[in-house]
């Protein structure tokens, strides 16, 4: 570790964590349901659903999902299937997967209450070690740390941290650092921890950082070298897929659409979509001899890290009827409350096309 980064010499260790705390509960969000509330059904929630998805998206889906399953044993006890259903259009659908299971674990293994250490937490499916941290901090003000991406960023500018985060050695050492600035007081953790989620979302963002109204600005390494863009240093990047899938969407003479459930593995792994195929030719030959085949204008829809190019086919069936692939009839009253890929969803809504 270099030698400006042994923290126990730094004198501003004393202040920092103090600075982060005061200005959380002055001037931190405090409109955000899931901050006044130390369930951990709730808290767990809102983490798993506020990854890799934006804060404004969320407050729609939180409530919603309240609302349905209130608490971890009305989720454990839910058919899979309900639960994507509600999940619809926040993506990432792997998380209400690993949300259920975790939901019966906690029912199984604790009978139906939340460990109180991250140690324990971390165990169940879906939760990481950040978020762990969070349950617990937030919930039983354990004195541990978080580190997702917001707060990777503001403790490496805080710090003049330069060592590259793709390195796992390095992502350790930053563990260790953030360990080192926790609050002495137990009490502080909820406080502190919202702050570094808060200060990393509203003003120590990835392209715009807002020195002035930062908290900590007077204790910023990168602030000082004027170089609070420089970090955190992360040279592997994720490389960018695409995917050409040709989507058979047919429609019988009583309204009814073609779905069929996917398979566990893979995209949109156990949701129900249309007919998916490699190529023009296969989804063709999937129709029936007599059907009319409507070319609708493909559009690109953008993941995270994966391009899809999708090409919908609308096809009218004659009664009696069925395209030759995996699936079912589902009434045009019914398949809105299924789990949809949101692309699929925006094509049966006549959103595309």
């Amino acid at each position: 570790m270099p030698e400006e980064l042994k923290l126990q010499d730094l004198k501003f260790l004393q202040g920092f964590a103090q600075r982060m705390v005061d200005w959380q509960r002055s001037q931190g969000r405090q409109h955000l349901p899931w901050q006044h509330t130390r369930d951990p059904y709730r808290v767990w929630l809102s983490e798993i659903m506020l990854q890799q998805t934006q804060v404004s998206t969320v407050l729609d889906y939180y409530p919603r999902f309240l609302q349905r399953f209130p608490d971890v044993a009305a989720l454990a006890a839910a058919p899979q299937d309900d639960v994507l259903a509600l999940w619809s259009g926040l993506g990432y659908y792997s998380r209400a997967r690993h949300l259920h299971r975790c939901a019966q674990e906690v029912v199984a293994r604790f009978g139906g209450a939340f460990p109180q250490s991250a140690e324990l937490l971390v165990t169940l499916p879906g939760i990481g070690r950040s978020t762990a941290a969070a349950i617990a901090a937030f919930c039983f003000h354990e004195r541990v740390s978080i580190l997702d991406g917001n707060v990777k960023r503001v403790l490496t500018r805080v710090l003049g941290y330069g060592a590259d985060l793709a390195v796992a050695a390095s992502e350790r050492e930053l563990w260790t650092l953030a360990d080192q600035l926790l609050p002495a007081q137990a009490a502080d953790m909820p406080a502190y921890t919202q702050s570094l989620m808060d200060v990393g979302a509203t003003l120590c963002q990835p392209r715009k950082a807002q020195c002035e109204a930062c908290p900590v600005q007077k204790l910023c390494a990168a602030h000082a070298q004027g170089q609070s863009l420089a970090y955190p240093v992360k040279t592997r990047k994720l490389k960018r897929s695409s995917a050409t899938l040709w989507l058979l969407w047919a429609v019988n003479g009583q309204g009814q659409v073609w779905l069929h459930k996917r398979a566990a593995r893979g995209i949109w792994a156990g949701l129900f979509s249309l007919p998916v195929f490699d190529d023009e030719a296969a989804l063709l030959a999937a129709c029936p001899a007599a059907s009319e085949p409507s070319f609708i204008e493909p559009w690109k829809h953008v993941l995270t890290h994966r391009d899809l190019h999708l090409h919908p086919v609308r096809v009218a069936i004659l009664p009696g009827e069925s395209p030759q692939s995996e699936g079912q009839w589902v009434n045009a009253q019914d398949w809105p409350q299924l789990g949809l890929p949101a692309p699929i969803r925006l094509l049966l809504e006549g959103q595309k096309g």
